[in-house]
């Protein structure tokens, strides 16, 4: 396996370069992240098909990562309750060090190869869910001890890693691998790496809502009501989508059903 995340930076002599040079050459590598993105799109949509499968069975969605991979995931997924209404427990995260240490970032938990699986047994998971194992590398022992484990027990397993022809990538049925190249800082895999995991994530949370029915036309009609510039949004969408002309009467059955989604089922259930 060559270790493509771990090449030299293109680019030398970092501490003689002006801010100029600095930030026009690390825009011109960011670049490159959309265009690897692309040549996965395949992997990435089987996936997300298979994502979205258990998620209307019934199953869940794990992310097993370390570092910034893995911290990138947490964000995702706690903000998908509020923007798509959907249950908390759904989309999780198994990180390693723990989630309650985000701040922390205590890397050194990602080389125990048994402890993710551990924490998978604790949260019962069964062939019904999906565990997506997220490393740059593509080598992290916490991620692959859990995939590993997770393979044999017949559960189903992705990844999203950097590196062509990772062992995580062999445990993985559905691997997704997004090779974004040398870092500008070398090895520095929270840059590119990083970028492209954050586009990923929002692909995958944003492209699961929608084939789950919690998106409306182009509107977030199943959005929590957490405060006033949301609660504002979700009257107008209501007033648009079922022609009530009136500010006050769309925000009291909205505030009545708890969502514009809600309030639409109510509506159409009475003709």
């Amino acid at each position: 396996m060559e270790r493509v995340t771990e090449q030299p930076s293109l680019y030398r002599d970092l501490e003689k370069k002006s801010i100029e040079e600095i930030t026009s050459s690390i825009n011109a590598e960011d670049k490159k992240v959309a265009e690897a993105i692309e040549r996965s799109l395949p992997q990435l949509n089987r996936l997300i098909g298979r994502i979205t499968e258990a998620l209307r069975g019934g199953g869940r969605l794990f992310y097993l990562g370390a570092g910034s991979g893995g911290r990138l995931s947490v964000l995702d997924v706690i903000e998908l309750p509020t923007t798509y209404g959907i249950e908390k427990g759904r989309f999780n995260v198994v990180l390693a060090g723990g989630v309650e240490r985000l701040s922390e970032a205590p890397e050194e938990k990602e080389d125990e190869p048994e402890a993710g699986w551990q924490e998978l047994l604790e949260r019962g998971v069964s062939s019904e869910d999906i565990v997506v194992g997220v490393s740059a590398s593509g080598t992290t022992p916490f991620v692959l001890g859990g995939l590993t484990h997770c393979r044999a027990q017949g559960i189903p397993t992705g990844c999203l890693v950097s590196n062509a022809e990772s062992p995580i990538a062999a445990q993985a049925d559905f691997p997704v691998e997004v090779i974004t190249g040398p870092e500008f800082i070398t090895g520095s895999t929270r840059m590119k790496c990083g970028t492209m995991q954050k586009i990923v994530f929002d692909m995958i949370s944003t492209t699961v809502m929608i084939q789950l029915g919690r998106v409306k036309d182009n509107r977030m009609v199943n959005v929590l009501l957490i405060n006033e510039k949301i609660t504002d949004r979700a009257v107008r969408m209501l007033m648009e989508f079922s022609g009530i002309s009136s500010y006050e009467d769309a925000g009291r059955l909205l505030r009545e059903q708890g969502s514009v989604q809600k309030a639409l089922d109510h509506l159409s259930s009475r003709g």
